[in-house]
C-alpha cells in the first residue's frame, strides 16, 4: 500500500480520503445514559482488579464533546448500542436511545433485549419506532443467547433482517455463555440471523470467522481487534489474515469509542498494518457499513 497509515486522530480524515472514501462507518460505539456511561467508566478505572491490566478510557468526555470528535474524525454513521445486565431495563433503555437518535443524522437508531416475558413485545415496539440495530452483550447480561423467552425476538429478527452487534467471545473475560457453542447453537436454529460478532469473537477468531463463513448474514466487527492492547492480552494467529481477507464483505469497521485506552487512529493504524489491501480497507471501513445501515456517500 503507498498510502501511510494515521499518525493521530487529525490525520484520520487525511487517510479515509486518500483511500477515496467518503468518511468512515463505525458499527461498534456506545452512547449511553449519563448515570450507566459513569459506572461502565467506573468499571474501566478498576480494569487492573477486574482484567490484570490498566485501562484509561480515551475518550472519557461529555456528550457534546464525544459527538464532535466524531465528527472531526469524519464518522458519518454510528449506533449508540445499549445494553442491560438484568430484566426491567431494556425498555428504558430503548426510549432514551431512540430520543438520542433523533437528536443527530448520524446516529443509528439502537435497541436491545434481556431474556424475559416482555421482551418480544417492546422489540416490536423499537422496531416500529425506527430502530435499525440491536446490541446484545452474553458476558454482562450473563444469559443463554438460546434462552426459550428470545425465540420469538430471534425469529423476528431474522425476517426482519436486522443487524445485531453481540459480544460473545470470551474476551476480556470468559462467562458461563461465551464462546462459539451457545451462538453456533443459536444459527443453527436461526440461519438467517443478520448477527456482528464484536471484537471478531475474541479471543476465539478462528471460531468465529467459521461461523461467518459458514452463515451468509454472520459479519464480524473489528472492535478492539490487532491494536496493540489487545494483541498482548488476545493475540490473532497470522495464519488466518488469508481467512480474513477472503471475508472482505463481512467485516465491519467498529471501535469502542469512547472506551478504549489508545487514539481513534490507533485502531486504523492496526488494521493497515495487517496489510490486506486499499480495496479490503475500503470495503471494512465504508462499504460493508454503508450497505448494512443503508447509508449513502
Amino acid at each position: 500500500m503507498t498510502i501511510p497509515p494515521p499518525v493521530d486522530d487529525a490525520d484520520v480524515p487525511r487517510y479515509w480520503r486518500e483511500l477515496g472514501l467518503p468518511g468512515l462507518i463505525d458499527v461498534h460505539v456506545h452512547f449511553l445514559p449519563e448515570r450507566m456511561q459513569a459506572k461502565v467508566w467506573k468499571y474501566f478505572e478498576d480494569a487492573e482488579a477486574h482484567y490484570g491490566t490498566r485501562w484509561p478510557i480515551a475518550y472519557a468526555l461529555p456528550v457534546a464533546d464525544r459527538l464532535v470528535i466524531l465528527a472531526g474524525l469524519g464518522v458519518r454513521a454510528f449506533p449508540t448500542l445499549p445494553y442491560p445486565h438484568r430484566a426491567g431495563m431494556a425498555t428504558w433503555l430503548n426510549d432514551w436511545s431512540a430520543e438520542f437518535a433523533q437528536r443527530d443524522p448520524r446516529v443509528v437508531q439502537s435497541a436491545t433485549f434481556y431474556p424475559e416475558p416482555e421482551a418480544p413485545a417492546y422489540v416490536a415496539e423499537a422496531l416500529n419506532r425506527g430502530a435499525r440495530v440491536f446490541k446484545v452483550h452474553v458476558q454482562v447480561g450473563d444469559f443463554d443467547p438460546r434462552h426459550h423467552l428470545l425465540e420469538p425476538v430471534w425469529a423476528r429478527l431474522e425476517e426482519t433482517g436486522t443487524p445485531v452487534v453481540i459480544h460473545c467471545g470470551s474476551g476480556p473475560l470468559a462467562g458461563e455463555h461465551t464462546g462459539p457453542g451457545p451462538m453456533t447453537g443459536l444459527l443453527q436454529r436461526y440461519p438467517r440471523l443478520q448477527l456482528v460478532i464484536a471484537h471478531l469473537g475474541m479471543p476465539e477468531y478462528g471460531a468465529f470467522l467459521d461461523l461467518a463463513e459458514r452463515y451468509e448474514r454472520v459479519h464480524l466487527d473489528t472492535t478492539m481487534f490487532a491494536t496493540d492492547f489487545t494483541e498482548q492480552m488476545m493475540p490473532f494467529d497470522p495464519a488466518d489474515r488469508s481467512r480474513l481477507s477472503a471475508l472482505r464483505e463481512k467485516v465491519l469497521l467498529g471501535s469502542d469509542f469512547p472506551n478504549i485506552p489508545y487514539p481513534y487512529a490507533h485502531q486504523l493504524a492496526a488494521l493497515h498494518r495487517l496489510d490486506l489491501g486499499e480495496e479490503w480497507l475500503r470495503a471494512v471501513l465504508w462499504e460493508n457499513g454503508a450497505r448494512l445501515f443503508g447509508v449513502e456517500a
